[in-house]
């Protein structure tokens, strides 16, 4: 057990997991429903690759003790195994879609082409590219600025990627709704304050490196109690503004608003040091929870 544990959180598929389940959220919240295994597949894949390739790729600290990296160590040869066939079968998914849909791609404006771009983007030049003119530019270097990028993209890939893909296969046109603004930033907010809580798990090896996260600069009850709480706050306000003007049931509310009162929770608890399955099971489960929670409101309030 101990193993498929470690498989699934270490191996980062509990990342695909939980982009699949917000993904799901997103579309019945916008209204429709996605079926589509190719586009949750693709999304799988894809979110499974990015986080494991970056820790196949960097070398931890020396002085640094980090079970993940010392897992990645001992398994180097399967995982990156492991990550081909992923990407040989995300490659073949999205070849067969992009010819099969060849005629609505060109359709497609010049603007939803612009925003479909910026996210791997902004993914990509998160870690930087290895070239002597740009090889020392990585956004993450700015540490306040890192857990935006992350929910940035994060949102843009179960927010905006399942709408536009909904409007490809149905040769619709992709038109950027108020309620479709209002979950991306929502999606955007909830994921970066999920960020700034992973970074106190980083604390040691980021102010090894004199990466100025907000932990580092600020300290750990201070970056809570004025940064991670407040944030919250203000998405919880925001949520219940908006159902109270659109007329939310009870029952809609409540389960809606179950994820921001676990995060407000867990922020809280991490005053203590917890291990590292703290923050990938029940820091990360809190996507999973949002997707669940607002997936049942979606469909049944």
């Amino acid at each position: 057990m101990k193993k498929i544990t470690r498989f699934i959180f270490f191996g980062n598929l509990f990342y695909g997991i939980c982009a699949i389940a917000l993904s799901i959220e997103s579309t019945l919240q916008q209204n429709f429903l996605l079926k589509s295994l190719t586009f949750y597949s693709m999304t799988f894949f894809a979110s499974v690759l990015y986080y494991s390739l970056a820790y196949l790729a960097e070398k931890p600290p020396i002085n640094i003790q980090n079970t993940r990296a010392d897992w990645y160590k001992k398994h180097e040869k399967s995982l990156k195994n492991l990550q081909l066939l992923f990407l040989a079968f995300l490659l073949i998914l999205f070849f067969v879609f992009a010819i099969k849909h060849r005629q609505q791609l060109i359709q497609l404006t010049l603007f939803t082409w612009l925003l479909m771009l910026s996210f791997p983007v902004i993914a990509g030049l998160y870690y930087g590219f290895n070239h002597r003119l740009v090889r020392r530019f990585k956004l993450r270097t700015i540490g306040w600025l890192k857990p935006f990028e992350i929910g940035f993209c994060w949102a843009g890939m179960v927010t905006v990627y399942p709408a536009i893909y909904y409007c490809i296969i149905n040769n619709k046109s992709y038109v950027i709704s108020q309620l479709g603004l209002l979950l991306f930033i929502k999606n955007f907010m909830f994921v970066s304050v999920l960020s700034i809580l992973f970074d106190i798990k980083d604390y040691a090896s980021d102010s090894n490196m004199q990466l100025k996260t907000f932990i580092v600069k600020s300290g750990l009850r201070k970056t809570i109690f004025t940064i991670i709480l407040p944030l919250s706050l203000i998405g919880y306000g925001s949520f219940l503004a908006w159902g109270i003007n659109h007329n939310f049931s009870i029952g809609k509310t409540i389960i809606n608003s179950i994820p921001f009162i676990l995060l407000m929770a867990v922020a809280w608890s991490l005053q203590k040091r917890r291990s590292i399955f703290y923050y990938l099971i029940i820091i990360d489960g809190l996507m999973l929870i949002k997707a669940i929670c607002g997936s049942i409101a979606a469909l049944y309030f």
